[in-house]
């Protein structure tokens, strides 16, 4: 795998990907950037909850069950000093389907969360605590 970083100007940076997906990065306001595009530690989180939410749609959908509407909600925490690390996460995955039952969901995102998800085990594997909870909408 590989990507490419290119400074747009001040601090926004465009990243591109070895099939020419780009993502653009910048400081915050208040670390004099120009807020154009999302702070780095944002997407980690952003990524972290795209694994693992591609994970359990993918197991969903092997099982035949019916996604009406997906979300995952992600909260989280920094250490005080530098490096601010992530110290815990919390994901809250919410559902709405006809067919899937709870138990199939929690199922999945365990699957995901202690096997596939590797954003979550780089995660997990610095120390940070990952918390999730679900929520079937009916």
């Amino acid at each position: 795998m590989n990507v490419t970083l290119s400074l747009v100007k001040n601090r926004t940076i465009s990243a591109s990907d070895e099939n020419g997906i780009n993502t653009i990065f910048d400081a915050t306001k208040d670390h004099d950037g120009d807020g154009n595009g999302s702070s780095p530690m944002a997407v980690m989180l952003e990524a972290m909850a795209a694994c693992t939410f591609l994970d359990v749609v993918s197991m969903l959908y092997k099982k035949r069950k019916t996604i009406n509407e997906f979300k995952i909600f992600v909260s989280a925490e920094r250490a005080t000093e530098h490096p601010k690390v992530f110290t815990s996460v919390n994901l809250k995955y919410q559902l709405t389907s006809p067919d899937i039952t709870k138990n199939d969901l929690d199922k999945s995102i365990e699957l995901s969360q202690t096997k596939y998800c590797s954003a979550s085990a780089m995660f997990s594997r610095s120390g940070c605590k990952i918390n999730w909870e679900s929520e079937i909408i009916s």
